[in-house]
């Protein structure tokens, strides 16, 4: 029995090996090829450490990564030479963050249970609370569309269920002039949105439906003729999460590992972490280099294409 203990902890020591081994390239090749053309080969790095689960970045024009620490209640700002600071504390235990056409911080408040926009002056103000009167659940991810209007997920993790007063899990929309709309509201857990690069699809997450959706936006905003897009029911341990689009179209999405799609729905590969992301963002100073939330960590990969960030107004 000690004899067969050893080797079944030999066995485990040397798969653990040749896992670590394959995730310090981070890359995986899905049906064929097609990752080739996007991602830099073994470029994978891990930029900070020692955190508690990481979420939300969003890179700044101004040339810095943040990214939120949802239990530690605290917004890191994370520069290229290599320094870690703190940007926002408390945070209203904030999960996804984004940018507003004047380069405002746009975060879901997980813990405040509401939307909020940093101003210019570094006050904050509340953007999105209740719906018909009632507290939302707990925002999520969010994208701003190049009008102005911020849509947004709400997923109810964390909540108290004696404390919802919503008996959906929403996507919201705010308008330019702040009026808050449903747009869908029969998720099982909405997390992950962004758009197309022409904004004529919008991608949403269902977390525990292990898939993608596609959604048509019609010119006022509001979402048609919703389709799935991804399957990822194939990733049985992690539904999708967060969710960045390149200038090809191609959709990255978090689910265990890093999904490439491209923009027909076909599967051209992964990127893999050490630890399994949670949400991306690309930025860098080309806009080609994808940073990758995943637990206690930041990692960061080079790409071959350019990929999409908050639309700034100079």
């Amino acid at each position: 029995m000690i004899m067969k203990r050893i080797l079944i902890n030999l066995s485990t020591k040397i798969i653990c090996t040749i896992c670590f081994s394959l995730l310090i390239g981070g890359i995986a090749m899905g049906k064929d090829l097609g990752i080739d053309a996007i991602v830099e080969s073994d470029s994978l790095q891990q930029i900070a450490k020692d955190l508690r689960f990481t979420e939300g970045p969003v890179w700044c024009p101004e040339g810095y990564l943040l990214f939120s620490d949802i239990p530690a209640n605290t917004i890191y700002k994370w520069t290229p030479d290599g320094k870690l600071s703190v940007y926002r504390s408390p945070s209203g235990n904030s999960n996804g963050l984004t940018l507003d056409r004047q380069g405002r911080l746009i975060a879901c408040e997980h813990g405040n249970r509401r939307v909020s926009r940093t101003e210019s002056d570094g006050t904050i103000k509340s953007i999105a609370e209740k719906y018909n009167g009632k507290r939302l659940n707990s925002p999520n991810d969010v994208v701003v569309k190049s009008d102005g209007s911020i849509y947004f997920t709400d997923p109810p993790y964390g909540v108290d269920p004696a404390k919802r007063e919503l008996d959906f899990q929403g996507v919201y929309r705010i308008s330019p002039d702040g009026v808050l709309t449903l747009l869908v509201d029969d998720f099982e857990k909405p997390n992950g949105l962004v758009f197309s690069p022409d904004e004529k699809i919008l991608y949403i997450a269902d977390t525990d439906r292990k898939h993608v959706k596609a959604y048509d936006v019609k010119p006022d905003g509001t979402l048609t003729n919703g389709r799935i897009f991804a399957d990822l029911s194939a990733e049985r341990q992690h539904g999708p999460d967060g969710m960045k689009v390149d200038e090809k179209g191609n959709l990255y999405v978090t689910s265990g590992v890093v999904w490439i799609f491209d923009k027909t729905g076909k599967h051209l590969g992964n990127i893999v972490t050490p630890e399994a992301p949670a949400n991306c963002a690309f930025g860098g100073k080309d806009n080609k280099t994808l940073f990758i939330t995943a637990r206690t960590s930041v990692y960061k990969v080079q790409l071959k294409v350019k990929g999409l960030s908050p639309k700034v107004q100079n």
